[in-house]
């Protein structure tokens, strides 16, 4: 997957998608926490980026526009998705505060989606809370269609989630 900044209209912002390393684990968990996604952990993520080719992790880094410096880019968020048979499992997406609503989110879940249809994908599958209406929106912009309801599927605090799909299958 190749690595290509993309300037962020509005944001002064240049970001790049990149496949997440061990490096990035700490930043990642900081995110999650903060973000209040289910919680998964440094252990997790860990055996994750070594548990095979079906898997894809990719964090978001920026830079201010105008610097030349590569070193100390911030990382704004992350998402981790796993192929299954020929189903795209998006498993965690988590944007930090300060760079949501910029594209960022939208441009990471491109990222996998394109990833899954080279690997033979023909539908895209999220959990998403129900009341995070917000995420709803989003994946309603890339797609995603609302397929139905896991009761309690979510803890601390319990919550319905609802499952979502787009078709990664293009059209001859």
């Amino acid at each position: 997957m190749a690595t290509r900044e993309v300037l962020i209209d509005g944001a002064g912002l240049l970001v790049s998608v990149d496949p997440m390393t061990e490096h990035d684990l700490l930043e990642v968990v900081e995110i999650e926490d903060l973000s209040g996604l289910s919680p998964w952990g440094w252990d997790a993520y860990h055996k994750e980026l070594h548990s095979g080719a079906d898997v894809v992790m990719l964090v978001a880094r920026t830079r201010a526009s105008g610097s030349s410096s590569q070193d100390n880019r911030a990382i704004a968020g992350f998402i981790i998705s796993r192929l299954v048979a020929d189903e795209l499992h998006v498993n965690n997406v988590a944007i930090r505060a300060e760079f949501r609503r910029q594209g960022i989110a939208t441009r990471l879940l491109d990222a996998v989606l394109e990833w899954g249809r080279c690997k033979g994908a023909g539908t895209a599958l999220l959990e998403v809370r129900a009341g995070n209406t917000v995420a709803q929106r989003l994946y309603s912009r890339c797609g995603f269609q609302v397929a139905g309801r896991r009761r309690g599927y979510y803890s601390q605090p319990v919550e319905d989630a609802l499952l979502m799909y787009v078709s990664l299958e293009t059209s001859p």
